[in-house]
């Protein structure tokens, strides 16, 4: 059988398993369970490949999954981070746009600690568009932010789906965490960016109130008392990493505890809160490792097949330039986007992909990052990106999907430029892991 012939049998078999609605780690499962018999030998193949599968679960590098979820968790169902978007909203005043900055600035802070974009956005669209609407902010100044600042979840540490992308990939862990810290700021700064200049355009986007005047040791106060404090865990956790003095595992660990203790100290620690925590951190986690096994047992398949080997080979002979190619691998990820959630596109793309990166020559750190902003992009990808439904679901009645669309265009465009800073100065990745 042919290389082509082999892989369209593969990924056949799992999209049309996802068509009929299997789970997407249940379609792996099984395509590769016939995968197996079809190229490995019959029953045996399936034995091998079975205890292949297991044996990609034990890996070392999957530990921070379940705590860096857990911390995101502890520190939604506790209302730790409703009580730091308080504290940020009053500390800008009467700044113009004033709740559409507090939405990338808590945002982003929400982003570190959770490394989850759903929960994000779901905690923005829930705390913020309410507000935002009744003082009079147009859709794209409520919507927008909330949409860009989910997808930072993504990039900037600790992102449980970076984790998992490394580990699929089999690349330094935490090394892709670490780079993800100044393209994330960077994000983050342009959406401000954003902000401010929509304010200029159009003032009555964002309508100016009355608020209330703080003193500069009440600012402190809060300050000091409900933004720093949750801050720290995050800050902590980075620096760890980046010195070296703790592995990405213990960096969940610690993060973990540190979360638990601010809920302690804060008085907001309850059973009920600390059942959900632990219960949709193990749903996820379950959920994860299913994924992990799917694509380690897919990647042998694809391998043992040939159809790897055959497709690096097809796509090298075109004499493309790398960074042309590199724009096909990213153009597919966004077309992906458009009808695949982001779990799934990385199961069928990463075996394909990074050895292609290999061929052609780039540093896996920094290809995993710019793999992660096609799939932050790919979040809001008009009509099917997963965070647009989220935002639907907690936004106010009568909000279209045709306004969440074009709210989130202008924060995609800032993801792309981002991602061509990065092809541009590729050490705005690489200078904090090189470190």
């Amino acid at each position: 059988m042919e290389w082509f012939e082999s892989l369209a049998l593969l990924l056949g078999s799992i999209l049309v398993l996802m068509a009929i609605g299997m789970p997407v780690a249940l379609a792996f499962l099984a395509a590769n369970i016939v995968g197996a018999w079809f190229f490995m030998g019959g029953a045996k193949g399936v034995t091998l490949l079975l205890n292949n599968g297991f044996g990609g679960l034990t890996n070392y590098a999957l530990v921070p999954i379940p705590l860096f979820l857990l911390m995101g968790e502890i520190f939604f169902y506790t209302g730790l981070g409703k009580r730091m978007f308080n504290a940020i909203d009053r500390l800008l005043g009467k700044l113009p746009g004033r709740l559409s900055y507090v939405t990338v600035l808590g945002g982003t802070a929400f982003s570190t600690l959770s490394g989850s974009s759903m929960g994000s956005t779901a905690l923005l669209g829930s705390l913020m568009v309410p507000e935002m609407t009744e003082r009079g902010y147009k859709k794209h100044m409520s919507i927008g932010p909330i949409l860009g600042t989910g997808g930072l979840a993504i990039i900037i540490p600790p992102s449980a789906l970076a984790v998992l992308l490394a580990t699929l990939a089999r690349i330094d862990v935490g090394a892709l965490l670490i780079a993800g810290i100044i393209p994330g700021l960077i994000l983050a700064s342009l959406y401000i960016a954003t902000i401010y200049i929509q304010t200029r355009i159009d003032p009555d986007a964002a309508p100016a109130y009355e608020v209330e005047d703080l003193r500069f040791g009440q600012k402190m106060r809060l300050f000091f008392g409900d933004v720093v404090p949750m801050l720290s865990v995050m800050v902590v956790i980075v620096i760890g990493m980046v010195g070296g003095l703790i592995t990405p595992s213990e960096a969940a660990a610690f993060g973990a505890l540190g979360v638990l203790i601010l809920a302690v100290a804060f008085r907001c620690l309850t059973w009920e809160a600390m059942k959900k925590s632990v219960i949709g951190a193990m749903r996820v986690t379950l959920m994860a490792y299913l994924i992990v096994f799917g694509s380690a047992t897919f990647s042998q398949l694809l391998a043992f097949s040939g159809a790897s080997s055959g497709l690096i080979r097809w796509a090298t002979s075109f004499d493309l330039a790398p960074v042309a190619m590199l724009l096909v691998m990213f153009g597919v990820l966004l077309l992906l986007g458009m009808f695949m959630e982001q779990i799934s596109m990385m199961l069928l793309t990463i075996p394909i992909f990074f050895p292609l990166a290999t061929t052609l020559g780039f540093d896996p750190v920094w290809f995993g990052l710019v793999i992660l902003l096609a799939l932050e992009i790919s979040f809001t990808t008009p009509p099917f990106g997963l965070l647009l439904f989220v935002m639907k679901g907690v936004a106010p009645k009568g909000t279209t999907m045709r306004e969440i669309y074009g709210s989130a265009f202008p924060y995609m465009g800032c993801s792309v430029l981002l991602v061509f800073l990065l092809i541009l100065f590729p050490q705005l990745a690489l200078w904090l892991p090189g470190m």
